[in-house]
Parts: C-alpha cells; sequence; structure tokens
C-alpha cells in the first residue's frame, strides 16, 4: 500500500518530479554522467563566502584528496570549521551538491566548510572513503593555525552516505586518539547495513526518492559482499559499534517516512544510554532527501534546526 497520503503536502510535488532512484551497474554511470551538468543548472546564493578547491595529502604515496573549502569573506580568527561529507549512497556524488546550502551555512555560522571529495564506490570499496576523510580531519588539525580556525570546534557533517561517514568518523577519530571531533552532525544518516535486509521492514519508509533497493545496491557496492553479515565494521555502519560512550555531541534528522529513521532512532536512543548529549529531530511526513524542495516549509525548518544546532555546538 502507497504512503503517499502520510506525505506533507508540501512535499507533494517533489516527489511528483523526481521519481525513486533505480540504482544498478547499468544505471550508475549513467547518473554519475548526468550529475554535473544538474549541479551546474542550480544558481548559487549571492552571499560573502569565497569557495575554491584544495588538495590534501592522503597519506598514500603522492595521492591527493581533493576538497572544496568555502570561507566567508568576513571569518574573524580562531572560527570553527565543518567537516562535511556528501551524499550519494557511497557510489555517487560530489561536494558542490552541496555549495549552495554550505554558502548559506558558512555565512550564517561564521566559519570555514571543508567539503571531502573522496572515493567513491564500487571503484574503492571501503574504508577508502572513510580514510579520505579522516585524511581531511588531520589536515583541518595540523592546518588550523594557517586556516585561522580553532581545531577545539571542528564539526563533522553530512547526509545521507556522508552522514554515515561523518558518524563513522566521529568513532574512528574516538578510537584512534589524534584528532578531537567537538560536534556531530547527521543529517538521514545511512548507520545500519541491516536495514537494506531486514525481514520486517518499516512498512511506511522508503517508498519514496530512496528506496530499500537502492540501499541495497549501495551497500553491496560499498562492502563487497552482502549486507546484513557479521563482520560489518562500525566505521563503514556506525549502528554496528558495541560502544558508543565518549563520542561528541551530536545532532540527528531524519524524515518519519525515510527509510533510515528506524536506525536514526534506535542509534539516537544509545547515545542518550551511552551518556553522549544527542539532539533528535523526526520531521512528520518527510520522506528521504525532502530537504530538495527548498523552499517548501519542512525543508526551511530543517535548515533552521540545522543551523541552531550548529552554532549552539559552536557556543559551548
Amino acid at each position: 500500500m502507497s504512503t503517499r497520503h502520510l506525505v506533507d503536502p508540501a512535499l507533494l510535488p517533489l516527489i511528483d518530479a523526481m521519481p525513486p532512484m533505480v540504482l544498478s551497474d547499468a544505471s550508475l554511470p549513467m547518473i554519475r554522467a548526468a550529475l554535473p551538468a544538474m549541479v551546474k543548472a542550480v544558481p548559487l546564493p549571492d552571499l560573502p563566502v569565497t569557495i575554491g578547491d584544495v588538495m590534501v595529502p592522503s597519506g598514500e604515496a603522492d595521492r591527493m584528496v581533493r576538497c572544496m573549502m568555502l570561507r566567508p569573506d568576513a571569518m574573524a580568527d580562531n572560527a570553527p570549521a565543518i567537516l562535511h561529507m556528501h551524499g550519494g549512497g557511497h557510489v555517487l556524488g560530489m561536494p558542490e551538491m552541496n555549495a549552495g546550502t554550505l554558502m548559506h551555512w558558512a555565512d550564517a555560522l561564521g566559519c570555514l566548510i571543508l567539503s571531502v571529495d573522496y572515493r567513491l564506490s564500487p571503484e574503492t570499496r571501503f574504508p577508502g572513503a572513510i580514510e579520505d576523510c579522516y585524511a581531511a580531519l588531520q589536515w583541518l588539525h595540523e592546518e588550523a593555525g594557517a586556516l585561522g580556525i580553532d581545531r577545539t570546534h571542528i564539526a563533522v557533517s553530512g547526509e545521507s552516505a556522508g552522514g554515515a561517514l561523518a558518524a563513522g568518523l566521529a568513532l574512528l577519530a574516538r578510537d584512534r586518539g589524534e584528532y578531537a571531533i567537538a560536534f556531530q552532525h547527521l543529517e538521514q544518516p545511512r548507520l545500519d547495513d541491516r536495514t537494506a535486509t531486514s525481514p520486517t521492514p518499516n512498512p511506511h519508509t522508503g517508498e519514496f526518492v530512496w528506496t530499500r533497493a537502492s540501499s541495497h545496491f549501495c551497500w553491496i557496492a560499498q562492502l563487497g559482499k552482502e549486507p546484513g553479515g557479521d563482520d560489518t565494521s562500525p566505521y563503514a555502519a556506525p549502528a554496528r559499534a558495541t560502544d558508543l560512550s565518549g563520542l561528541p555531541r551530536t545532532f540527528i534528522a531524519v524524515g518519519a517516512l525515510d527509510l533510515f529513521v528506524d536506525e536514526c532512532l534506535e542509534y539516537a536512543h544509545r547515545l542518550i544510554r551511552a551518556g553522549v548529549p544527542t539532539e533528535l529531530h523526526v520531521y512528520p511526513g518527510c520522506m528521504h532527501g525532502f530537504g530538495m524542495a527548498r523552499d517548501s516549509a519542512p525543508a526551511q525548518r530543517a535548515q533552521a534546526d540545522n543551523i541552531a544546532a550548529l552554532r549552539n555546538a559552536f557556543s559551548l
């Protein structure tokens, strides 16, 4: 039975204009090829924020990791910073997809933002992407003085697969003990590979935009095997972590119709039980990617919540 009747009416035009993405070995190259033109067609806001590329050492011989850096033109000394990871199921996407939103964040918060162009699957399987993100975190810490940022106020942020990377990076940074993260900001994060294989899926989630079938395809691409096994790394699927203590303050936001809502609720519950200060938002009537309907009331509310949470984190 369709869940269309549960969708916020303001989001119905998005659903009608964007049918569920069908990902496969055949369709992935075509979707990737079309993405740059789609991104370029979206105008950027007129804000005093400078955008440019930086190349970050990967730690592997001469290989570098491209990152998109956003800096407010009037950024104060010792400003906070956000390390951002884009979405796309680990199989597609680029930092430029989020340029407009990140410009608003940089301007509103007066912070530097670094968005990682991490390696994609299936060409590079786990742990390639998260190691690229770790290299970017290392670079932010080591270059903090030259960048004019406060290394004690570095947040990680991401949506969907980027949220998985942000949450996995928080776990990895905690366990390696080299570079601190002050806050993890997770939008509709993809936290648990077992969702894709559950024998009792939530009947009210995953119909629109991002489906269970697409998620299953992406987990195989990322892991190189069927998801749901006993040996999935928590740095790939953060819900697999047995210990969530010692993680940074956390913000989680997800739509009630999102395929990932149950795993987000469970992760927030476990964070709270582990003593991690956690803020959770569940938006009724919202599916995965509802923020693409930028002018809708739900998307505007979510963006206001994002900025408020980041501003509060940077004030502590």
